[in-house]
């Protein structure tokens, strides 16, 4: 395998959801969010633990700006985020589980929030496309999105040292 260029995988934090659950229905609707019940695994893949939800769990389908940069690559979209996620915990170098099977999506952003560089593939090849990203040292940070609908996944930083 070739020489991988060190990276880190963060997950979203829990912080910023855990007030969601304790709203009403009719509450998360006004904000444009959803209370659902997983039905099938995979398919529910959650932002903050960064694993697919277990039939039968709740989870909340929302609305989230993940790339809030002042570029014209802005962009939010539709994640889910189980009730009760216990944030992922990840190595340096780690993959989470939720992309695992999948094909995912990569887009490489420099330090002002633009695109210099994009691929699809599936999951398992990820470790080497994401060295191979930051190979170009004005690539500071990518994000993986799940490939078919699109939605966010995770942020992925470069580990200098």
């Amino acid at each position: 395998m070739p020489n991988v260029h060190p990276f880190q995988i963060s997950p979203l934090p829990i912080e910023t959801f855990q007030p969601l659950f304790e709203l009403s229905d009719e509450a998360l609707r006004a904000r444009g969010a959803r209370r659902c019940r997983v039905e099938a695994r995979p398919g529910y893949p959650c932002r903050v633990s960064l694993q697919d939800a277990e039939v039968g769990e709740t989870v909340i389908l929302l609305a989230y700006e993940f790339h809030d940069v002042d570029s014209p690559y802005r962009a939010s979209g539709p994640i889910y985020v189980r009730e009760n996620a216990q944030p992922a915990n990840l190595a340096p170098g780690e993959l989470p589980q939720v992309v695992h099977g999948r094909q995912i999506s990569v887009r490489a952003y420099n330090a002002k929030g633009l695109m210099r560089a994009a691929d699809v593939l599936p999951g398992e090849e990820l470790k080497e496309r994401i060295g191979s990203f930051f190979a170009d040292p004005k690539v500071a940070y990518l994000h993986l999105h799940n490939a078919l609908p699109g939605c966010y996944s995770c942020l992925v930083d470069r580990v200098e040292g």
